[in-house]
């Protein structure tokens, strides 16, 4: 945990200087920020103390201590230099040097931040006194990403503590008790078949080269690329000189080597294009070639990433990037230049405009844009067009969450921060498939319940993984979520369990919601959710009784029909017990996309300009009126269903769509497709050419985010830059540049140079965003909005009021209607639908991703046990599945994360996207379809193929949990002896 408190609370005097430390802080944490030079090769900050490398040790009273596990205390003196200290870290280093071998020039991993390498330099170690020995282990190759040398590992436990309790997903482990230990995947398992999720936490951490990203391996080094033969000869070479010349002489040519390496690699910040956590870290590169994705210092994630985030970036350089502007001639698409194709486009809308009238136009925005794309694209929609029908893709998912916190609290984005949810004492889960949707996030929570008793209920139609963790699990009936939350609601303020102080000094409505909660009994919500009443009170007492609660929801909740209104009652919910207004409390709805949330800050809605200001507000209007220097359209526009609707009646007869596969992800997509074709003119911004550019008039080629500057703002409001990595491939431009272009050709007069001046022009009219701009910005550095004109933000959100004019929330009364589409005789069965892990979306990018694609090749339909015995089905039948809307064929996936006759379906698929099955029925308030309400009809199709999931994905591993290292059952081996001991043994004779 972080020290609290003041620097000079405390006075440590270290080798005779005082040092000011915190107050709770390591030993070795005050040595490391002081400047001063101490060995450590097991310790890394954001793992704590593991305690197995003894390469620490410092003398405090006479005794020798490991620094990484001592707390600091006022008048401490820690004596680093001591001759004894000296012989004990070096000692102790020595014997880890019999688990690696040294051979830094002909290494991949010499790139300056070899933990083994720099500590063989610190302490000054010329020779190894104790050889080095091979263990009878094979290096094991088999996952797609990464690599481990069992001859090169030091069993320092890094890797196991960033699996068990980082991570946690309980992979790794180190078998202690055996003769020759070593990292082990699920107890022995080979890499390849066991629950590894290919997350990256152990390459990050280990200090060597023991784990290595197979990107690196040949490719980083001079000398490394040469034939393994050849590579083996010169580490004997390199072994044969050692006992003349020294390590010293060795590490000096390995240190050339390694600045040689600078000219050639770079290592340039980037945030994470796929989930909304907002991930950030450094890319290396060289040439067009990634090298690694390395995370350390990301205000999110730290040492943390997903498989997504750390190996799936392969569709950067896939050979099918769209790098010419594609025009529809017949059936047929030809290339053309950018000047023919932004011309067309231009003429095209000026024309149907000139016919129709600017309401003819419509403009989506894309999730996967950068803020300051989002806003170009509103301002074209609005200024240039002179139409507010400008929309986003968080109208698929988040626009529900939006509404329920905008009618209750103010703001529509999460109340904190990702460490306050850490600080909550209990988490409550509805409607998301965290650990899979949100991977960097649910560790955080996975390690809160895991070592600091924070308790979990989970409340899902599948038991995925966070269910299986969670103290509580609720499987209520599909789209009900509603009522049993109403009825805790109410259950607390009948008995006495609610904040009433809370309540009287923060929020408003308090009695007329009452009166609305009356038909919301345990007893109803038992019946109607198929929940055991003592199971309802149960949660209820759970929370009442909670140090501080967070709740976090996604899709389930958002596409039903009632969507904004279970959102609302979430948020009812945290009022009602008091939690919200400070840490470890409030609202987490969990965006999706990568910038979702910054899509709609930034004005792509047909509502809001930036900032969530109203299109309807004369003052809102006339001061973007004078920054824009036009007449801006007064009344709202269509939103991306109603475009849809529009398009079939006539009325909106151009479309010009940036960086969405709007085609198959739409609910009832054959509705969307049918549309699409029905289009005057249509056009299309992306990097590959989807399903939705076969629709298309126009296609521009764009570029993805390593290949353009800008910022997104992720779940957490935090608002974060990206930097160029690469330059775009030729022929293909930044989504900001081909706006700019085609609002040029409309008479725009735009000169933005860069994206910083678009985030300038934007906090100038925002004043959400007032103080945001590139400096504040600048590498790791991150704002949560609002950012006040001099740059303070709120990580925080309501400490101080909620955002309404008195300062106080709004509970927001509720009725129950039920889901619009239920199960009947002919479609008997519940069709959910979501996301998986190691895909995002459609698979647009992932697939693209060879190791993504071997461990998960396609996409499938899960299936209960139960259901498969009634209707003889197994893994890998092909089923045929019917909805009133469309088909889809499809392999069957038997597993007990669903029950009874309800299905789940991925949305990973362009061949077989469930959206051909999903209906056009939203929820009300905001038109976001009921993707989640979905029947089918099953049907068992002849042939039978092989389970679509391999043997090879983590879903077939055994996790092997155990509390981190377990470095005591190192210390209890019979050759294991605590560095020193020996001297202090001579000393006392």
């Amino acid at each position: 945990m972080s020290p609290t408190g003041s620097p000079t609370d405390i006075g440590v005097v270290v080798d005779g200087s005082t040092h000011a430390a915190y107050p709770g802080e390591r030993l070795v944490d005050l040595i490391n920020r002081v400047g001063l030079k101490l060995s450590q090769v097991c310790y890394h900050p954001q793992l704590g103390p593991i305690q197995t490398c003894d390469t620490c040790l410092v003398e405090i009273n006479g005794q020798l201590v490991r620094a990484c596990a001592t707390t600091v205390s006022n008048g401490m003196s820690v004596t680093m230099a001591s001759s004894k200290a000296h012989a004990a870290r070096q000692e102790a280093f020595e014997r880890i040097l019999t688990n690696h071998m040294l051979y830094c020039t002909v290494c991949d991993n010499n790139n300056g931040n070899c933990t083994v390498h720099n500590t063989t330099k610190l302490l000054a170690i010329e020779h190894q006194s104790l050889p080095f020995k091979n263990k009878p282990y094979a290096v094991d190759n088999t996952n797609p990403f990464y690599r481990y040398d069992p001859d090169q590992c030091i069993l320092c436990g890094r890797c196991v503590e960033a699996c068990q309790n980082v991570q946690v997903n309980e992979t790794l482990s180190i078998n202690w008790e055996d003769p020759h230990p070593r990292v082990q995947w699920d107890g022995g398992s080979t890499i390849g078949e066991s629950s590894c999720v290919s997350c990256g936490h152990c390459i990050t951490v280990c200090p060597c080269n023991a784990l290595m990203e197979k990107s690196m391996l040949g490719h980083a080094g001079f000398l490394t690329g040469i034939s393994k033969r050849a590579l083996d000869g010169m580490i004997d070479v390199v072994k044969g000189v050692e006992p003349e010349t020294g390590f010293g002489a060795i590490l000096r040519v390995s240190e050339i080597e390694s600045a040689m390496r600078e000219s050639r690699t770079r290592r340039t910040k980037t945030v994470c294009t796929y989930c909304g956590v907002g991930c950030s870290f450094d890319v290396w590169t060289k040439d067009r070639h990634i090298l690694k994705v390395e995370p350390a210092d990301g205000p999110t994630n730290g040492i943390s990433t997903c498989v997504k985030g750390k190996f799936g970036w392969d569709y950067v350089n896939a050979p099918d990037r769209l790098t010419k502007p594609l025009i529809r001639e017949g059936e047929e698409f030809r290339e053309a230049s950018w000047d023919e194709a932004l011309d067309l486009v231009a003429r095209k809308f000026s024309e149907i405009k000139a016919q129709s009238g600017p309401d003819s136009l419509a403009f989506i925005s894309s999730s996967k844009c950068t803020n300051e794309e989002s806003y170009l694209m509103q301002k074209l929609a609005r200024a240039v067009a002179g139409t507010n029908n400008i929309d986003n893709c968080s109208r698929y998912c988040q626009a529900p969450a939006t509404t329920g916190l905008f009618r209750t609290v103010g703001y529509g984005g999460d109340s904190g921060s990702i460490h306050d949810i850490e600080n909550a004492g209990l988490v409550l889960i509805v409607g998301s498939n965290t650990a899979e949707s949100h991977p960097v996030l649910a560790t955080r929570v996975k390690r809160a319940h895991k070592l600091h008793g924070q308790k979990l209920i989970v409340s899902d139609l599948r038991e995925n993984e966070m269910a299986r963790r969670a103290d509580v699990f609720l499987h209520p009936k599909p789209g009900t979520d509603l009522v049993w939350l109403s009825a805790i609601t109410r259950y607390l303020l009948d008995n006495g369990l609610a904040q009433q102080d809370f309540l009287r000094q923060w929020v408003n409505g308090l009695e007329e919601y009452k009166k609305t909660l009356a038909p919301f009994t345990m007893e109803f919500a038992s019946q109607t959710c198929g929940l055991p009443v003592e199971t309802l009170e149960r949660v209820a007492h759970m929370i009442a009784e909670a140090d501080g609660m967070c709740v976090l929801w996604a899709m389930g909740v958002t596409q039903q029909s009632q969507g904004s209104d279970t959102s609302t009652a979430i948020s009812n919910l945290l009022l009602v017990t008091g939690n919200y207004m400070r840490t470890g409390t409030g609202a987490y709805p969990l965006r999706g996309h990568n910038n979702v949330q910054g899509a709609s800050d930034c004005g792509s809605m047909p509502n809001n300009l930036p900032g969530y200001q109203s299109v309807n507000d004369p003052e809102v209007r006339a001061r973007f009126e004078a920054a824009w220097r036009v007449k801006l359209p007064a009344t709202k526009g269509l939103d991306n269903h109603e475009m849809v609707d529009a398009i079939h009646q006539g009325k909106v007869k151009s479309l010009y769509l940036i960086g969405e596969e709007m085609a198959i992800v739409d609910s009832n997509a054959n509705h969307v497709a049918a549309a699409f074709s029905k289009l005057d003119f249509f056009v299309v911004q992306d990097i590959f050419f989807s399903v939705t550019c076969r629709f298309a008039d126009v296609v521009l080629p764009a570029c993805p985010s390593l290949e353009k500057e800008g910022t997104f703002t992720s779940t957490e409001r935090r608002i974060q830059r990206l930097y160029q990595v690469f330059e775009p491939l030729p022929g293909s431009r930044p989504d900001w540049k081909i706006t700019q272009g085609i609002a040029n050709r409309l008479g725009a007069n735009w000169s933005y140079q860069h994206p910083s001046e678009i985030m300038s022009e934007m906090a100038s009219v925002t004043p959400m965003l007032a103080g945001v701009n590139y400096e504040r910005l600048e590498g790791y550095k991150s704002l949560q909005w609002p950012v006040a004109a001099d740059g303070s933000d709120q990580p925080l959100l309501y400490t101080r009021k909620f955002n309404f004019p008195d300062g106080k929330a709004r509970l927001f009364p509720l009725s129950w209607s039920g889901p619009q589409e239920k199960t009947n005789a002919q479609f008997d069965l519940h069709l959910n639908n979501g996301r998986l892990l190691e895909h995002f979306h459609e698979g647009n990018l992932t697939y693209r991703v060879k190791g993504i694609q071997e461990k998960t090749p396609d996409t499938f339909v899960e299936i209960s046990p139960e259901l498969a015995k009634e209707r003889g089905v197994q893994s890998g039948t092909w089923l045929l599945l019917s909805s009133r809307y469309g088909q889809v064929r499809v392999r069957a996936l038997v597993t007990d994360r669903v029950s009874g006759r309800e299905l789940y379906m991925p949305m990973n698929s362009t061949e077989s996207p469930v959206n051909r099955l999903t209906s056009s029925l939203t929820d009300p308030a905001t038109h976001t379809p009921a993707y989640k309400e979905a029947s089918v009809h099953m049907e068992i199709l002849s042939e039978i193929g092989e389970s679509p999931l391999p043997r090879v994905n983590h879903r077939f591993g055994r996790p092997t949990p155990q509390q981190g290292v377990e470095a005591e059952r190192k210390w209890k081996r019979p050759d294991y002896r605590f560095p020193g001991s020996e001297l202090v043994q001579i000393q006392l004779k």
